[in-house]
């Protein structure tokens, strides 16, 4: 399938292989022109990514860009773009350019401006040679010439990217093209090709000739304010926003000023105070946000602009956003639309129903009903022990539960709003919530859900300390603090490695014991010995999140017993925490605190035995062996501590 307008795909060096030879060979049959892949430090290696499309997709251009050659030697792109040719013959393209001082700086690689050309100039004269076949002098004096061993290479074109005008007049004078890079503006644009198409007329060259590329980052959702809102919370486009130079803004109209602000918070970590300091315009003049018509429209702009072939390129590298992207290139490469002027923000509406739809299923999403077995469990077990005890009141049971759901939900969307704020939760995080970083859901509402919540969980204490006095307002207040500052400011110890056991104690000691006391007045040995096992598996799930999500914590700045002590001890901890919930078990029935009925639960065993497996493969290193291991564990928890409390409920049924 051909499309009458060039159009390519970008893809950054991240995330499996497998999924981006995938999305080429789609790109393939959808007609898009050719594949790029960004070297971006310090992600994975381009090369490594684009060798396994050449050799395994067809037909498909092949693009490398930008290679640096401040640390790449040219002898050494020479050899890699010569082992590329020969998978993928006449459909390679080489991109080469200075990428980021800052990135240099990290890495400790001396640089300045003026270098960036001169070293780009002499790496083109390098590589032509060397692909010729050509020897070259040594570059020492005394050893043998510098022999190329493969062979002549096909015309692979070299595309110069940049940012500054020495380096458009590399591309005027010595490239075959110019790649814009990442988050360029259309004003931006239009004036770096005016000095390269200067450069290429002074050197006899036709500016015509030279083909423009350049990645243009996309965000697509169902309307551009979702994109735009989405946009705003991925560090990534924070990290973009942050660095713009001077004459980049200068040129799109924009003052330094509000860059320096968004990279203060940037530099501080606060993601979300950055986030917020990101205006509309900002964001619509360096990153293509809306739906795939809106995109199409916008890559249109950049063609009108001079960009001969745009390569769309997904903020988030995933599934939804690069199937989204494929359509939207489609829809440009068609030529089906045209650079229309965009409508305008406050006229994109959602109908009511689709509103009211994204908003029920942004609090369903923060709430995380999917955990609640970690607060029902403990309160049906309570409430079973008391009527194994012969005071089972069910209107007290039931505020119980609804109490501790309540404190539950407040809980888990506290949670999500100081992950959100601390860096620790982003768009591309594993099986975290993504109402609040997509924009489904303000952080001021989830704020006030949380607060409605806990005001629900605080009514319910109300009425069981009428039932039951006093004790019932220390066994809350604990449960308030626990609840709300697992992540929130003071304490946050969830981002430290008491988390595990402060969670063990406050799901499942203190409320088995603590429902226990609700429903039936009383306090009891057995009611500890069911607490314990419940607060096991509760505890594994936390634990199972922290391991998984280890490499997140330690970016963020958290320390986890899992950043501390390592994925091998964290497997060996999550293996202890699940058996141990059975060995509880047991002990329990064999001193006789748990009737013999409560060893239904070990019909859960099969649950028991899957997530071992899973964890001797997470611990293996195979990382998606356990991208599910809290909603699995909360699986284990469920069916081992319903099957618990249906053990205690028939104990108390049958006649003693």
């Amino acid at each position: 399938m051909a499309l009458a307008r060039r159009v390519g795909l970008g893809l950054a060096s991240r995330g499996k292989v497998s999924d981006c030879v995938g999305w080429a060979e789609r790109a393939r049959a959808a007609g898009l022109e050719s594949v790029w892949f960004h070297d971006s430090y310090f992600e994975r290696d381009a090369v490594t990514y684009a060798s396994a499309v050449a050799s395994q997709v067809s037909e498909i251009g092949v693009g490398l860009g930008a290679l640096n050659p401040f640390t790449r030697h040219p002898v050494l792109i020479a050899m890699t773009v010569s082992a590329l040719d020969e998978m993928a013959p006449g459909r390679i393209r080489l991109g080469l350019g200075s990428a980021l001082p800052l990135r240099l700086g990290q890495m400790g690689i001396p640089y300045a401006p003026d270098d960036a050309a001169s070293r780009t100039v002499s790496t083109i004269e390098t590589l032509q040679k060397l692909w010729k076949g050509e020897r070259l002098p040594p570059g020492k004096a005394g050893l043998p010439p510098l022999q190329p061993m493969f062979a002549p290479v096909h015309r692979v074109p070299i595309y110069i990217a940049g940012y500054r005008s020495p380096m458009m007049v590399v591309a005027g004078e010595r490239g075959d093209g110019y790649i814009a890079r990442p988050a360029e503006s259309i004003p931006g644009l239009r004036k770096l090709l005016g000095v390269m198409d200067r450069a290429a007329k002074a050197a006899g060259r036709d500016p015509d000739a030279l083909d423009v590329a350049g990645y243009l980052l996309t965000f697509v959702d169902e309307t551009r304010r979702d994109a735009l809102n989405r946009a705003k919370r991925d560090p990534f486009v924070i990290y973009m926003m942050s660095i713009l130079s001077d004459v980049t803004l200068k040129r799109a109209g924009f003052e330094p000023e509000m860059r320096d602000r968004i990279a203060g918070k940037w530099r501080a970590e606060d993601y979300t105070g950055a986030g917020a300091l990101i205006a509309d315009e900002l964001l619509d003049a360096y990153i293509l946000c809306g739906t795939r018509r809106e995109v199409a429209e916008r890559a249109h702009a950049y063609h009108e602009a001079g960009m001969d072939l745009p390569l769309l390129q997904p903020v988030v590298q995933e599934e939804a956003q690069v199937a989204a992207l494929l359509e939207a290139a489609v829809i440009y490469g068609s030529a089906e639309v045209g650079s229309a002027a965009r409508v305008a923000l406050d006229a994109q509406r959602k109908s009511f129903g689709d509103d009211v739809r994204d908003r029920v299923g942004g609090l369903w999403e923060i709430a995380r009903p999917f955990s609640f077995t970690a607060s029902t469990v403990p309160v049906a077990a309570g409430g079973a022990l008391a009527a194994l005890a012969g005071s089972f009141d069910p209107g007290l049971f039931l505020a119980s539960l609804v109490g501790a759901v309540a404190l539950h939900v407040g809980t888990n969307v506290t949670n999500e709003i100081y992950d959100v704020r601390k860096g620790v939760d982003t768009i591309v995080s594993p099986r975290a919530s993504h109402a609040i970083v997509k924009g489904r859901i303000s952080d001021r509402a989830a704020y006030r859900f949380a607060i409605a919540a806990f005001s629900v969980a605080f009514a319910m204490g109300v009425i069981l300390t009428y039932a039951r006095g006093w004790p019932i307002v220390a066994l809350g207040i604990i449960g308030v603090i626990g609840g709300y500052t697992y992540t929130a400011p003071p304490f946050q110890y969830k981002f430290g490695p008491v988390g595990i056991p402060i969670v063990f104690l406050l799901m499942g000691p203190l409320m088995v014991i603590g429902s226990f006391y609700a429903v039936s007045g009383m306090f009891d040995a057995r009611a500890v010995a069911a607490s314990i096992p419940v607060g096991l598996l509760v505890a594994a799930i936390l634990h199972g999140n922290e391991w998984r999500d280890i490499s997140e914590d330690a970016r963020a700045g958290a320390r986890t017993f899992s950043v501390q002590a390592g994925r091998v001890a964290a497997h060996w901890l999550y293996v202890a925490l699940v058996v141990g919930a059975y060995l509880a078990l047991s002990a329990g029935v064999v001193f006789g605190l748990l009737p013999t009925w409560t060893l239904l639960a070990m019909l859960s065993l099969p649950l028991l035995v899957r997530q071992i497996r899973s964890s001797e493969l997470g611990a293996t290193g195979q990382q998606r062996a356990i991208a599910m291991i809290d909603l699995e564990t909360a699986q284990l928890h469920a069916v081992f501590g319903y099957l618990l409390v249906a053990g205690l409920v028939v104990a108390a049924l049958l006649p003693r």
